[in-house]
């Protein structure tokens, strides 16, 4: 068995620690913060979480699914708020499917828990990892408190530090390390609509909330006190703006005219947008993920994404799950296990980036949009009465295990279809009085 060291005590690297130890391992895990146990990060940086079947196998593989399940809320569709006060509600997938909003740093403390559990693991906290010796598998640290340093040697390295990775810097001095991050011109804010007086939900709980405004967006995600944690995905610059808005007559009178159902639900708006920090978003690739068998990126530190796709913590959680069953495969043969999985989890990594990135496009301009809505209809239509030839996109990366790099290959096929259909005459009036039905089966074979 080996001797494992995890960089970063987060979601994944958490998760990582608990399959490590079920085979055996001794397992020392090192974050740079405080213990979120005993500090919570306050709020306004928290994009809420949802877990979707990606996330809910790997939980499946610790056991902890079912425990989860009743502190995590269904969200069964999209509730889209139009700014002439319209709502309609849009279905994720077929009766009885669902993502589900969970607290970051609620599943974040459990994991760390059910770690702690195993005698095998252990945590050490404010250790801020400075370097990676990626030939002898030993880590740098310096503690955030004391500045006192330290090294740790290892069989094995995991960096799952997120995507400003210490690991993966120390890759990048390696040769033909491939390495590229780039940044939206938007960036986002959390916002919060508090509790009724008697804990109550102000809007419909199971579903995520959308204003969607073309070139930015407000959503909503329902927490089990009653609140909901909002964020604001907007420009940094340009005429409406995180640049543009200074001052709270500036705030209000924009809201007011943008997003005007929201503001009665939104008490310390004011308070919130100003004190809350205004954070970036990133998607980070590269390659290759391991070096011999002596230290991998995992989780962001490998392949940080956009949250649009609701798949960052679920793409995270799947490298839990694959790395799992090659290490059942391969026994205790690191190098074998390591060059397999980087192989399986890039193209689906790469993959997941781009569809997330598409998403926000599709999340921002076109749920509101008439036409996008009949389109729905007509792909839920094909899912149901043709399956076997026939999910939506959405379903794949979501509802089901497909690698993402086919769902994406699956999705592309189904987009030249679909601009074949919507760009027939009288669409509209075809798919109403079931003419269109009739030519479906064909048009899809």
């Amino acid at each position: 068995m080996k001797n494992i060291t995890i960089v970063g005590s987060g979601l994944v690297g958490s998760l990582l620690a608990i399959y490590l130890a079920k085979k055996g391992h001794k397992v020392s895990v090192y974050e740079r913060r405080v213990d979120l146990r005993k500090n919570r990060i306050s709020a306004g940086k928290s994009i809420n979480l949802a877990l979707s079947d990606r996330g809910w196998k790997a939980l499946e593989g610790i056991g902890i699914d079912e425990e989860i399940r009743k502190v995590a809320i269904p969200m069964k569709g999209r509730r889209i708020h139009n700014l002439n006060g319209d709502v309609n509600f849009q279905p994720y997938g077929k009766e009885g499917q669902a993502i589900y909003s969970v607290s970051r740093g609620g599943l974040n403390c459990k994991l760390m828990d059910l770690a702690e559990h195993w005698d095998n693991v252990e945590f050490f906290f404010e250790e801020r990892c400075t370097s990676v010796d990626m030939e002898n598998a030993t880590a740098h640290f310096e503690n955030t408190s004391t500045g006192k340093k330290s090294f740790v040697e290892s069989d094995l390295i995991f960096g799952s530090d997120g995507a400003f990775s210490a690991g993966r810097l120390s890759m990048q001095m390696t040769d033909k390390f491939e390495y590229s991050q780039h940044y939206l011109e938007h960036g986002y804010k959390e916002l919060l609509i508090p509790a009724n007086e008697d804990g109550s939900f102000k809007m419909d709980s199971n579903a995520l909330h959308i204003w969607p405004r073309g070139s930015y967006m407000l959503i909503a995600l329902p927490n089990l006190d009653g609140t909901f944690t909002c964020t604001l995905f907007f420009p940094f610059e340009g005429e409406n703006s995180f640049a543009s808005i200074n001052t709270e007559a500036e705030l209000m009178e924009f809201f007011n005219r943008i997003f005007p159902d929201v503001v009665p639900l939104m008490p310390t708006l004011v308070h919130d947008y100003f004190t809350n920090p205004t954070s970036s978003l990133v998607t980070v690739k590269c390659f290759p993920w391991t070096n011999k068998d002596k230290v991998a990126l995992i989780g962001d530190a490998a392949h940080a994404i956009v949250p649009f796709f609701g798949q960052g913590m679920n793409c995270g959680f799947e490298d839990c799950t694959i790395l799992n069953e090659l290490m059942e495969e391969n026994g205790d043969d690191w190098t074998k296990i390591l060059k397999a999985y980087e192989l399986a989890r890039k193209p689906n990594s790469d993959a997941i980036a781009e569809l997330a990135i598409s998403n926000f496009i599709e999340m921002r301009d076109l749920v509101a949009d008439h036409k996008f809505l009949l389109r729905k209809k007509i792909e839920a239509y094909l899912n149901e009465q043709f399956p076997e030839k026939w999910m939506p996109l959405y379903s794949m990366v979501t509802f089901s295990q497909i690698p993402y790099s086919e769902a994406m290959k699956e999705g592309k096929r189904q987009e030249q279809i679909m601009q074949k259909i919507m760009a027939m005459d009288n669409l509209e009036e075809r798919w109403n009085n079931g003419d269109l039905k009739s030519l479906l089966p064909q048009l899809i074979s």
